[in-house]
């Protein structure tokens, strides 16, 4: 389960490095019992945002019951999705 405090490390360093894949291998050493994907945010349907940024979005995932979904729920929470927002 995912702590406010650990989803707003995670949002601070990506707004300080950056969106990217090294930037989920840093979080994957920094906090390695949570699950951590990367994606284009356009890749993502039907789930909303826990938080929004100018250049990415952090989607809560739940994996308690062997099927992954999206979820609102920081205490439900097993990993996040980086999503990276495409400049227009």
């Amino acid at each position: 389960m995912i702590e406010e405090a650990q989803l707003e490390q995670v949002v601070g360093l990506v707004e300080r490095e950056g969106v990217g894949t090294d930037t989920v291998q840093k979080l994957r050493a920094l906090l390695p019992d949570l699950h951590f994907t990367f994606c284009m945010d356009d890749d993502i349907a039907n789930a909303a945002p826990v938080r929004e940024r100018q250049a990415f979005n952090v989607y809560l995932v739940d994996g308690r019951n062997h099927c992954l979904c999206f979820t609102q729920d920081v205490a439900c929470a097993t990993g996040l999705v980086l999503a990276e927002v495409e400049d227009d």
